[in-house]
């Protein structure tokens, strides 16, 4: 067995929660936590706890949660713990004077295969490019943004039709195991950092905004799918349903293709048999399900018995 290690863990999300999970059920030691601090949330503005300090708390485990992380305070903080690593997972962007502190360096779980997908939301911009394959990546921190050296990585396949979500999920589960893994190799001194290439043509996975994910009904129609299926279930791709007498904006959550040659233009609704079908340049985009405003997300067929859609409608 490898050497137990004082680890300090980082980060905020229920994406997270696996990793730290892990490290617990393993013979390396938590000795720290740090996540964001408390906010308040939803329509009551009710305080919340991230999903990172919930699972903290449940293990009675020594907590920070510091509005700065480059603060003497806060670095204080961190070498009192004595830690031998930080392993961070979905936080933010660590300052030097941080992630220098450890012996063994400090080292991020990123949701893709590095350096491909390097950002804010590599799981979501992978299943948008309809890739077949993506996976998890162990590197060491350094100045810039998801670019220092890799540790460990594995690979993963993405199912035909899988969204963020899900997909999302599977990689979670493997997170942790990965982690120790990680560690493990860490402490007996038996990894080599390797530094990542920097070709040109790499993709990125820049963050997402209103703007980038808004639908093109001019796209071809498998993409488009990919594309819902790649925001879902946050923060969901969107279009406007444009009514004889209103616009409504309505998320899409999930689709499928049908190959064609469409006489009508781009965007153009059609119902027919419970189903709603979407002209596109190469086929049809059929909608299985959608979210009107102020309403549930619902499948198409259960929609459709409660609402009517107006004919010549269409989506711009």
């Amino acid at each position: 067995m490898s050497k137990s290690l004082r680890v300090v863990f980082m980060g905020t999300p229920a994406f997270a929660v696996a990793g730290l999970r892990g490290i617990i059920q393993s013979h390396h030691k938590v000795v720290g936590v740090v996540t964001t601090p408390d906010r308040p949330s939803g329509r009551g503005k009710k305080i919340q706890f991230s999903a990172v300090k919930e699972e903290a708390l449940f293990h009675n485990l020594s907590l920070l949660q510091p509005e700065k992380l480059g603060t003497q305070k806060t670095i204080d903080d961190l070498k009192a713990l004595e830690a031998d690593v930080f392993v961070v997972v979905a936080f933010r962007m660590l300052p030097k004077t941080i992630w220098s502190i450890p012996t063994l360096g400090t080292f991020n779980l990123h949701a893709s295969l590095l350096p491909q997908y390097r950002g804010a939301a590599p799981i979501h911009w992978a299943v948008i490019n309809g890739e077949k394959e993506t996976g998890l990546t162990t590197f060491l921190i350094d100045e810039k943004i998801d670019t220092g050296s890799l540790l460990l990585q594995k690979k993963l396949a993405i199912g035909e039709g899988e969204t963020t979500g899900e997909l999302s999920a599977r990689m979670a589960e493997l997170s942790g195991s990965m982690i120790v893994e990680t560690l493990d190799a860490l402490s007996k001194g038996k990894i080599i950092p390797k530094p990542q290439s920097n070709d040109k043509g790499l993709l990125s996975a820049p963050k997402l905004t209103r703007e980038n994910t808004r639908i093109d009904w001019g796209a071809a129609g498998q993409h488009i799918v990919h594309f819902i299926h790649g925001l879902n279930p946050f923060p969901s791709a969107w279009s406007i349903l444009e009514l004889p007498n209103e616009e409504l904006y309505v998320k899409l959550k999930r689709a499928h293709f049908v190959t064609g040659n469409p006489i009508h233009p781009p965007g153009r609704v059609f119902i027919e048999d419970k189903q709603l079908s979407v002209s596109v340049s190469d086929g049809y985009v059929f909608i299985d399900t959608l979210q009107l405003p102020n309403k549930k997300s619902m499948e198409t067929p259960a929609l459709l018995n409660g609402y009517r859609f107006p004919e010549k409608c269409r989506f711009v």
